[in-house]
């Protein structure tokens, strides 16, 4: 299927069919399109077996939420007939009467209409989360060299996590590594075995985070992972576990910085936090972890502030 394909399918069935399930509906169909031009282009990077299952989780999720909508839309459509029926019974003779009649049977309805609303909102923000999850399966949100996300989606999965704490006041934390002595490997080694370990190092972050977690590449050796419903402390800890492991099963090793979302932040300032951060465990040696709390710099093993 064409874009132009698609855009007409949209333009035809979207205005027909609920807002949620129209959203649903543009993030398959995104899902869907996107694998099917990695697939023709080939693939450089083997699909794991946890991308599987994350795609599944995602199209298995997008069901549920259309079901229930459904489900809800249909058992309100059913109220919502009654009532203009008995609008349109409205006798002129008794107006009265029948209009006290008919408040009693709008105050009735008036609570289901409103469990509707919420219930398609709590919908959008399913849809919402779940095509975070669908921008890692399109060419255009994909780093092309290490198969995790690029910048583009990495600010678009910001701006939703954002929103989301906006909204309901959700947490969030950032964790962002950069490979020590990354320089030397090309010097020494070739570009050639650079891209290698770059591959290696996306993987294996790739394998530690969640799967609401999101990895990305922030640009040349760093990357960064957007953790949900994460405080301080534990993107601390998984952090450091991560750095652990690479130093284990590795040939480099990696240097981490972590914050968490703060009243006030945007984007830019979380990103700067979390670098300073990262710089501050370049300073102390590499191959360890700090976090920035908004107010200073430490380590995520010692606590002792940066001077």
């Amino acid at each position: 299927m064409s874009w132009t394909d698609l855009i007409g399918f949209l333009e035809t069935w979207l205005p027909r069919i609920p807002a949620p399930l129209a959203l649903a509906a543009v993030a398959t169909l995104g899902y869907l399109v996107g694998r099917r031009r990695r697939s023709s282009q080939g693939d450089a990077v083997v699909q794991s077996r946890r991308e599987l299952r994350r795609a599944q989780t995602v199209a298995r999720e997008l069901e549920n939420i259309s079901l229930l909508v459904q489900k809800h839309l249909a058992k309100h459509q059913a109220s919502l007939s009654r009532f203009k029926h008995r609008v349109e019974q409205l006798d002129s003779q008794q107006q009265d009467a029948a209009w006290r009649e008919l408040c009693l049977e709008a105050e009735e309805m008036l609570k289901p209409t409103l469990q509707l609303a919420t219930e398609i909102a709590s919908a959008y923000d399913g849809i919402r989360r779940q095509t975070n999850s669908l921008m890692a399966f399109t060419d255009v949100r994909t780093d092309p060299l290490t198969g995790v996300y690029n910048r583009r989606a990495l600010d678009e999965s910001l701006a939703s996590q954002f929103a989301m704490r906006s909204r309901y006041g959700s947490i969030f934390s950032v964790a962002m590594f950069d490979i020590d002595h990354f320089k030397d490997v090309n010097d020494q080694h070739g570009h050639l075995r650079g891209d290698q370990v770059l591959q290696e190092v996306a993987r294996l972050l790739d394998e530690n985070v969640r799967e609401t977690d999101i990895v990305a590449r922030y640009g040349g050796e760093e990357f960064v992972i957007v953790m949900p419903e994460t405080g301080l402390e534990g993107a601390g800890l998984f952090a450091d576990r991560t750095r652990e492991d690479a130093a284990k099963r590795l040939t480099v090793t990696l240097s981490g910085g972590v914050t968490v979302a703060l009243d006030g932040d945007s984007s830019d300032t979380l990103l700067a936090r979390v670098d300073a951060a990262l710089y501050g465990a370049k300073n102390a040696g590499r191959n360890c972890v700090f976090r920035h709390d908004g107010e200073r710099i430490e380590s995520v093993v010692e606590s002792e502030p940066v001077k």
